[in-house]
This record gives structure tokens, sequence and C-alpha cells, in this order.
């Protein structure tokens, strides 16, 4: 059915005959340099032409500049086939669940199973990237295959045929191959229905065809000689594919990119901080939770400056010789144009002496150095932000360039002038509106004093406390989410100043929360510890919105925070930035 005109080459395969723009319709897409083809894919299934799924992955873009940082900085050339396989750092670290910034492997679900999967090698990631899945999860695939791989629950085969199928995980189907293959040997499916069983597979929300295999499964393998509750059981299990199942080939695709991101974490991480800062928006993390976790693993981390920073954010000699310093980049700063900084940069030569002299160099406007000052950039010409603003505005606007030289003559030298100096809480204030993070100091910790005197424990506290006792904790919100598989559960990040603690939220606290729940900013959370090896979470009981206790740390208004802790409802485990499905949230009272 595929038409013989076609045949350029994608991925090594014969696609199409000339460019696919001259074969398929192309028009725009609603983003800026986008286009999209108008083919609707069921009708090019109908149509029996090849349809090629081209992921675009942020991660990808990542790692490459993660390469070209390793390349420059420390002559170590590295591509996705040449990283260092299977190494035992990489495990032990994955183990501890310290993968924030991590391919696949960040949310809160997969922190969670790290530690009880305990992978040791790439296999083990490919079933760790299937598994967390809402297909697996709903298919009730997860506990038995934990139980069976931690010798809880013995391994069993109703027959050699599935032990073939079935031995690599462990009796349990956690892939869309694996489901087909059953179909085949088990009950008896021609290769061509088990592929409609795959399709149905892949459409069941849409469609629901799934259930139409049911009656020939079960059948056919109690046929076939298997039990009626197995066969009822392996039905289920492929069932739960329709919530989104994984084919194998797809899973150790992205495991590979979740060992090659644990490992430039493990070995380089000044190297995949900088990376990671450079290609955002992507993942769960804000720059502010990139940046903490990049100096927990010893990374030096220096702030936005006009004579030293570049665009993105670039790695320096260190004070140490462990890891290469992080530079963070203009673009961390809000309001500023790439454009404007390339010029900066351009002209910097041996560097500005003060703000003026950047004015006149640079051709920037008050508009741009305003942004730096606000920024704390000019701490290389010895401004710190308040007499950086002060020194801004003393500027002026620019003279038209015919009439410069004469203003140069003719001005008057201001007074020096003392100004009163920035207590901590407006710095920090001050770094987050403008840069969504700060270098001097965690918010919590200069509320520390007050919370101690409610009784709200540190987070880093909860490791010694016991399963069971009753805590109270708080932090600002990171991730809220809402995963389709947890029928209404929310699970919950904080962090504080000593780092992040892991909330759940049964659906009938967050009707009696829910407000509370979705807008705090600083959340205040009293529950029972609950502790499974190395994980910790809080189960809440009661909840407090702490967000007004930010105004008193130098911002005028609660709302100058929003942009640091704007954390939306996530649905599922893979997006950083929702699509808020109306018919799911009808207020959108999150926002």
């Amino acid at each position: 059915g595929f038409p013989r005109h076609l045949s350029q080459h994608v991925g090594g395969f014969v696609v199409t005959r000339s460019r696919l723009s001259e074969v398929v319709p192309i028009e725009n897409a609603a983003m800026p340099e986008r286009t999209m083809i108008g083919w609707d894919k069921d009708d090019l299934d109908s149509l029996g032409i090849l349809k090629i799924d081209v992921l675009a992955l942020g991660m990808l873009t990542c790692i490459g500049k993660g390469f070209a940082l390793l390349a420059r900085h420390k002559g170590l050339h590295y591509s996705l086939a040449t990283v260092p396989g299977d190494d035992p750092a990489v495990y032990d670290m994955l183990c501890k669940a310290d993968s924030i910034g991590v391919f696949q492997v960040e949310s809160r679900a997969q922190m969670s199973f790290l530690p009880r999967m305990k992978p040791r090698d790439f296999y083990d990631l490919v079933i760790e990237v299937a598994i967390v899945r809402p297909g697996p999860i709903q298919g009730d695939m997860v506990h038995p295959y934990l139980r069976r791989r931690n010798g809880e629950e013995k391994v069993d085969y109703p027959s050699e045929d599935l032990r073939q199928v079935l031995a690599k995980t462990l009796g349990v189907p956690l892939f869309q191959e694996q489901a087909m293959k059953i179909a085949i040997v088990g009950a008896g499916f021609t290769p061509s229905e088990a592929d409609q069983l795959r399709r149905a597979m892949a459409t069941f929300r849409k469609t629901g065809k799934i259930h139409g295999f049911q009656k020939k499964m079960v059948e056919g393998m109690v046929a076939r000689g298997y039990s009626r509750a197995f066969a009822e059981r392996c039905f289920h299990q492929i069932e739960g594919f329709g919530e989104y199942g994984f084919p194998e080939s797809h899973a150790a695709s992205f495991a590979l990119l979740v060992y090659v991101s644990a490992w430039l974490k493990c070995h380089h991480p000044e190297v995949f901080a900088a990376a990671l800062l450079n290609s955002q928006p992507m993942g769960f993390y804000a720059p502010a939770q990139i940046v903490r976790d990049a100096r927990d693993h010893g990374v030096e981390t220096r702030p936005v400056d006009a004579n030293r920073s570049d665009w993105d954010c670039t790695l320096e000699p260190a004070d140490t010789l462990q890891h290469l310093a992080l530079r963070l980049g203009f673009r961390q700063v809000k309001g500023l144009r790439e454009a404007d900084m390339a010029r900066l940069v351009v002209c910097r030569d041996a560097g500005y002496a003060d703000p003026h002299e950047l004015r006149r160099r640079a051709g920037l406007g008050r508009a741009a150095l305003a942004r730096l000052a606000e920024a704390d950039a000019f701490g290389s010409m010895a401004l710190d932000r308040r007499a950086g603003l002060w020194a801004v505005q003393g500027l002026g606007e620019a003279p038209l360039p015919l009439f410069a030289a004469a203003a140069r003559r003719t001005a008057a030298p201001e007074p020096p002038v003392t100004l009163p100096p920035s207590w901590l809480g407006e710095e920090v204030t001050a770094d987050y509106t403008t840069l969504r993070l700060s270098l001097k100091a965690h918010p919590l910790a200069l509320l520390r004093t007050r919370l101690a005197r409610e009784g709200i424990a540190a987070h880093a506290e909860l490791g010694a406390i016991g399963d069971g006792k009753r805590v109270t904790v708080a932090g600002l919100v990171l991730v809220r989410q809402r995963p389709g598989s947890a029928r209404g559960v929310i699970f919950a990040t904080l962090e504080d100043e000593t780092g992040p603690a892991n909330i759940i939220i049964w659906p009938d606290i967050f009707e009696r929360f829910h407000r509370v729940v979705l807008a705090a900013r600083l959340l205040a959370v009293t529950g029972k510890l609950q502790r499974e090896g190395i994980v910790v979470h809080v189960i809440a009981e009661q909840l407090v919105d702490l967000t007004h206790l930010l105004a008193g740390l130098g911002a005028p208004s609660e709302q100058r925070f929003d942009a640091m802790l704007e954390a939306p409802l996530f649905r599922s485990d893979e997006i950083k930035r929702p699509h808020y499905d109306k018919r799911t949230y009808p207020s959108r009272d999150f926002h």
C-alpha cells in the first residue's frame, strides 16, 4: 500500500524519492518557526502510508550541550555510543534516588521507585522506564515484579512457551511486544490478530476496542490448558497497556538517555547543571532547584556578572580542583534580550569599569542596564544591587550622538551618596524576582527561627524520626502531581533550606484543604511519617498556607514570589508545562 514514488531517506530507511515537503502538505504551527503536516495519522493508516514519529526530546539538546562543554573545558570527547557503560557509581547514585534533572527518572514516582528497584545494569533501566507508567500500574504489574525481584514471591511460568516470552521480566508482562507474543503463543492469535491487539492497546482511550479481544484471548488460553484465572489475569494486565504502556524498543531508547544523563550528573555535575540550565524549559525542576542540587554535589556556583557572564551559563576555573565553577548566564535574568547581551559581550574586551562605560561602549538602553542592576550583575564593578540601581538611575536617558561629547564636558559630577545597606531578606527576594533563584540564602533559612518555635521540623531531620511518628514540615511548593493512575491522590514536593520533603495527600484530605493545596506557595503539612527503606513520605492530615510569611522577607507583596513558586498541578509524570483539560479542571483555580 505504500506509494512507490515516495523514497526519501529518514534514519537509514528509504521513505520518499523527493523532499518530504514536496510530498506532504506543510502548514505553519502556532509556535514561531514551527511547521506541521496537515494529514491526520488515522487517515494515513487507512491509506496504508508509512508514518514515522520522530521525538524532539529536550534531553537530547541537554546532552548535546553537555558533550560540547566536556570537549571545550576538559578535552573529553563523547557521544551517546561512547559514554562508558555499566558504571557502578552511576547505579549507586540512582539507587539513592539522586536523580534531579536525570531524564525520565526525576519525577516523584520514579524517585520513590528507584531505591526499591535498585537498578544495577542497563536492562534494569529499561524496565524502570517502562514499569512506572499508567499501563503497568493499572495492570497490577509493579508490585508483583518487585516482589519477585526481591525474592519475596516465586517466579512461576505456566508453560515453557510463556517462560521464553516473560523470562526477562520475571513472568510479568511489561512491554507491548510481550502482550502480542502472549496472545500468539498462549491464546493462538495469528500475527495479524496480535497486531490488531497492539493497535487496540494504543487507541484504547479513543476507541475502547481492546475489550473485543477479551473473549477470544481468555477462551484461547483456556483451550490450550491455562487456568481461566490465569487467562483473566493476563488479559487484565494487557488491558492496562491501554493506559499507556511502552514497547521494549522505546523503553530501551529512553533508558540510554537515562544512563547518559545520569553519567553526566554523577561524574561531571557542573557540566550537567550548565547544560540543563541552558536547555530550559524542560523537566520538573526550576533553575533554583537545579542550582541547589549542583551545589549539593560540590559545584561552586557564581552569580550573573556583566564582566563575566555570557548569555548561556558557562564554566570557569574553580577555587578547588574537584569541579569547574558554574557561572550563571544572562539567560537567567528576566526581561533581558539575547541580542542586547550579545552586544555587551562583543564590546566587553577587558571589561567595563562602571555602568556609564557599559552604556557608552555597548549602547545598552536604560531598561537593560536597570535589569542588570536589579539582578545584582555589577559585582565586578564594586557595585551591589542598590548602588548599581542608583548609578543607573543617575545616567538619565542616553543623549543623542551629536551632543554626547558636549554633555560629558559640561556635566557636573554627582556628589557622593551613602546608601543604606540592604538586608538579607530584601536581597533574597530581589534575587528570586529577577533570577528565580538566590545564591545568598534560601527563603526558609530566614524563617527557620520562627518555624522552629512553631514546632516545624527541618526536612533534614526526617531521617532521624521513626516510622509512624507525627511530624510537621514546611517548605516552598516545588511540584504538585495528580497522576491519572493514582485515583485522586496528590503527590507534592516541598523544599526548605535543608532539602526536599515528599508529601502524600489522600483525596479526602484534598477535599478538605483543596484551596490550600492548590494556592499555597509556602505550605506547612502535619501528618504521619511513612518510611520504606530510604524513601520517606509525610502522609498529610492537616495543611496550612504560610505564604504570607514570605512578605516579611522584604517583598512588598506575596505576588513577587509567583515566578519562583508557581507549581501547577501536573496530570502525569512527564511534563513541566501541562495542558490544562477544562473537563478535568473546569475552574482552573490552581492558576
